[in-house]
């Protein structure tokens, strides 16, 4: 266990932004994470977990009191069941379980970060979400004193969030549990259009995961989504914002404003969300709201790639992040009515 004081926390987060910590732990063992947790709960000292830190927005005067790094290790695949680490690499993750030929996963290929994040956030992306494959996330109960193993049912997953998220301060990952699905080499059934649409397959056929997987990377490349320490649009927390959800009478409201801005010819993207809800496009309404690609004059700019991601072109604040981001989200709901919620947490610093 690696313990260093007045630690530079920027280079631990895809941003590269924030101050120091007071104290920067890295934990290689869930015995090491929870004594740390313990420590920290029983001398009252603020607790920052970090992953991978590619969902993390640090203030630029730091942390005050200790941050914990989680650098546990562990893959382990039993049939079609897979364990992992919290501190394991997620995309690395992905790409073992396509090599033993399982599907469940692979179109989550190339997202940053660490295993035990997928279950906060609810990670998803080009149709699969993680809550479809966990069956349950071991973790430490910092109001309890003891590991608990919590099923799928009890995680409280929506839309990038669950019941982690939701309280922050209880659980601690320690491992993620999944069962994956032998489809004989192919992928499951794919969701998301761009997806099929660039493999020529229709909505809900199976392709060989391998190529789902070499698919999802490629397109995620060419939105700056793949992290990549010579491209400044990858120096970002990917998608900065949730794609908003609405309901009924909110989306009637905003078509109203689109046919209003826009025309009346006009449709914007709309996806089912449950019922009465409907899910609109945030990268959509970013764009049409004027904030397009490479937007901005300073340090912090819109992606040249995709307008969903804030970036850091080198030299940037955390303030200047900031105001960039309330900037675009002000910008969103002068023009549509629809307010933008940031997907990435906020550390000593609020939108």
């Amino acid at each position: 266990m690696q313990e260093l004081h007045d630690a530079p926390l920027a280079p631990l987060t895809t941003f590269r932004l924030g101050g120091p910590a007071t104290r920067l732990v890295t934990a290689t063992t869930d015995d090491e994470v929870i004594a740390v947790v313990r420590e920290a709960d029983a001398s009252g000292t603020p607790l920052l977990i970090i992953g991978g830190g590619s969902n993390l927005v640090i203030s630029d005067k730091g942390f005050e009191g200790t941050a914990l790094r989680i650098a546990t290790t562990g893959f382990r695949l039993d049939g079609t069941r897979l364990e992992l680490a919290a501190g394991e690499n997620w995309s690395d993750a992905v790409t073992r379980t396509v090599e033993a030929g399982l599907a469940g996963i692979e179109c989550m290929a190339g997202v940053p970060g660490s295993a035990g994040a997928t279950p906060i956030q609810n990670v998803g992306a080009y149709g699969q979400e993680v809550s479809a494959t966990i069956t349950e996330v071991v973790a430490y109960d910092r109001r309890a004193d003891e590991v608990v193993t919590i099923p799928n049912a009890d995680c409280g997953f929506s839309y990038r969030h669950s019941r982690f998220k939701q309280d922050p301060t209880r659980h601690v990952v320690l491992r993620v549990r999944f069962e994956l699905e032998d489809a004989g080499g192919l992928s499951a059934p794919l969701k998301y259009p761009e997806t099929a649409r660039t493999l020529g397959v229709g909505a809900g056929e199976r392709v060989p995961a391998a190529t789902a997987r070499e698919t999802v990377l490629k397109l995620r490349a060419g939105k700056g989504m793949v992290l990549d320490a010579e491209d400044h649009d990858t120096w970002s927390a990917g998608s900065f914002f949730t794609n908003p959800i609405l309901t009924e009478a909110e989306h009637a409201a905003f078509l109203a404003r689109v046919a209003e801005r826009l025309g009346p010819d006009v449709t914007p993207p709309a996806y089912p969300a449950g019922d009465g809800f409907t899910k609109t496009s945030a990268a959509w309404l970013i764009d049409k709201a004027g904030f397009t690609k490479g937007y901005g004059a300073g340090p912090a700019r819109i992606s040249t790639k995709h307008t969903l991601a804030l970036t850091n072109r080198g030299g940037a604040t955390t303030e200047d992040l900031l105001a960039l981001a309330r900037e675009v989200r002000d910008g969103v709901f002068a023009a549509f009515g629809v307010t933008l919620v940031n997907e990435p947490v906020t550390v000593g610093v609020s939108l």
